[in-house]
Order: C-alpha cells, then structure tokens, then sequence
C-alpha cells in the first residue's frame, strides 16, 4: 500500500472555499481536499476563514476580499501572506499543493517540500518569464490549450479539471429554453448569446453578474420576453437552469484556461454549442456533447443538430472524462511522482 501523505492544500483567498462556492478554483480544493482526506491523507486546507471542510483549516484571513472591503486594495498583498502560512508550516508536509495563482512561486526555493503549483489561468508574459526562472517549480495546466502558454517550461502535465458529476440532476428530456451562464460581458460573448437566440428563434436565460458599460449599453436594450435576465445565481438555481434548458451557449470572445460551465452543463445532460477557440474543442466532443462554430451564424446553424443530441451520451461521456475521481487520481499520482523523485 502506498504512503499516506500529509498535504497543504492552498486556495486562494478571493472568497470562501467549499462546494457550493461562487468561484470554480475553490470548488475544485475544496473536491480535492474532502477526496484526498476519504482516501486517508492528512490534509491542511489553507484559505478563509469562513470555508466548509472536513480537513483542518488554516486561516489567515476570515473572509476573502470580494467580502472584506478593507482587503480589496491590497489584495495581491494579503494573497501572499495567506500563502507564507502555509510555508511557514512547510516542516509538516510532504507535499505542498498551491491553486493560488503565482503567489506561491518566490516561496520554491526557501523550504525543501516538494510543491505543486496548479495555474488556473493563462500566464502573461511577465508571469511566464518568472516561472522559467524557477525550472524546478512543478506546474500543472488544466489543459491542453492551457499546456501551450507556457512553452518554455519542460515538464508541465495537464490534469484536467473534475467535478462532483452525482451532484448535477440529469434531465434526459430537452427544456425548450438556451441558457447561457456567466459574467454578461463582452469577453463571455453575452451579446453573441442573445444574437444566436433571435436568429433560431428560441428563449434565453441568461444567468450571472451584470455590470458596466457594456451591460448597461449593449445587453439592456436587447432583454425582453424573448431574452431574460435573471441575475447572479447560487448552486441549486445553477443546477436547475442548466438541467432544463435545451442547451448551454458558450460564445466565449477570449481564451480562458478552461471553462467549468461547458462540463457543468454537460454533467446534466444538456449539450453545448460554443465557439471553437481556446480548450472548447478538447472538452466538447463534437457531435457527441456539443457542436462548435466561428461566428454567430455558423453557432446558429448547429442549433438543429444540437438539439438532436442523446442527452443519456452527454452525461455519460463527462462522467467518463470529467468526474473530480479522475482528477483526484492524477494529482495523487503526480504527488507520488514528485516525492519519488526526492528519494
């Protein structure tokens, strides 16, 4: 049998972590952490205060700062010395895991723990040019996509990001609305959204924060019986709207490491039409959970064929590809492998 590990496990600290968090990072530590603690490691969650899990919490800050006004114009700062907390500690660990975005890089060299350091977002180049000064940093991208911004580091495995697919509701009949979830701005594509449901002719729910200039300017004037606008949304009303909408629209405008929301849908059954860029095309597979398309027209053409979809193969298909137990495995693994070579 394999050693048991002892394992800091960092989140970041923008708010709480648990599973019904707001934020995908912080739902992926906190499946992480209760997973690796059923399997009998001795876990130390590092983040606030106010988080949900059944491994001992570390906190340096009670809440994070989307919640503390008094955090905000700092917060890179606070971010890091949440970070040192868990390095300070370094002793007591076997391995040290951060999904704090690159706080945790200067901290490499100061302690002998091997150190995991899961990047959840595209690296600018500023970024990137540090992590090459630190070859022996172990980092992970969450896809392949994602594996192509940092070309110039030699050993970055992808581990695909998981979720909790029981906890979705399956719904093998279609509903007869689009649902399209996410911040309402231009880069989520939201007018692009709203443009597709008028060419085909179908009702869209559109679900997440909207603010600025261009919600107010480019989105308002389009909401009306046809397209409506609901809001910010918690988990239960998040699963539901997913579960019975025909489809989920995914008319991103700018590369994202990821994209959470296209295997949440899937995880209910709903297929996804999304726009070919990024990593859409390694997480929908194309005629079996989703179609993809360039432009407007094109996304609006697939609808038909969208729609025609075996819901029972979409959820199969992402509970195969995308459970967190497929995650959990390969970060375990990957663990194993750091620690061997220490040896």
């Amino acid at each position: 049998m394999a050693k048991l590990l002892r394992i800091a496990l960092i989140s970041p600290i923008a708010g709480r972590t648990g599973p019904d968090s707001g934020s995908s990072i912080e739902q992926i530590v906190s499946l992480l952490t209760e997973e690796l603690m059923r399997r009998g490691h001795k876990v130390t969650l590092f983040a606030t205060g106010d988080s949900q899990a059944s491994a001992p919490l570390h906190a340096v800050y009670a809440r994070g700062y989307k919640d503390d006004p008094m955090l905000w114009n700092n917060y890179e700062f606070h971010e890091v010395v949440h970070v040192a907390a868990a390095f300070e500690r370094a002793q007591e660990f076997d391995i040290i895991h951060s999904h704090a975005y690159h706080y945790a890089l200067p901290f490499t060299r100061l302690v002998p723990t091997p150190i995991v350091h899961t990047y959840h977002i595209n690296p600018n180049s500023d970024i990137l040019r540090s992590y090459t000064q630190y070859p022996e940093a172990q980092v992970v991208a969450v896809s392949r996509y994602h594996r192509s911004k940092f070309k110039s580091l030699a050993n970055v495995p992808v581990i695909y990001n998981g979720i909790d697919t029981a906890a979705f509701p399956f719904h093998p009949q279609q509903g007869d609305y689009l649902v399209f979830l996410g911040h309402l701005n231009a880069q989520k594509g939201a007018v692009e959204a709203i443009k597709v449901a008028q060419k085909v002719g179908m009702r869209l729910i559109m679900a997440g924060q909207g603010q600025g200039e261009y919600f107010e300017t480019e989105v308002v004037p389009l909401i009306n019986k046809q397209i409506e606008y609901i809001g910010p949304v918690g988990v239960e009303k998040r699963n539901e709207l997913l579960a019975g909408a025909a489809a989920l629209l995914f008319p991103i405008n700018y590369s994202e490491a990821f994209g959470m929301v296209l295997i949440e849908a899937m995880a209910c059954g709903t297929p996804v039409l999304a726009s070919d860029r990024c990593a859409v095309s390694e997480i929908v597979e194309f005629g079996v959970t989703g179609y993809y398309a360039t432009d407007v027209d094109s996304l609006a053409a697939c609808i038909p064929d969208v729609l025609a979809l075996d819901r029972t193969r979409v959820r199969q298909a992402v509970v195969a590809r995308f459970d967190y137990q497929r995650m959990v495995d390969e970060y375990e693994a990957l663990y194993y492998k750091l620690l061997e070579a220490r040896q």
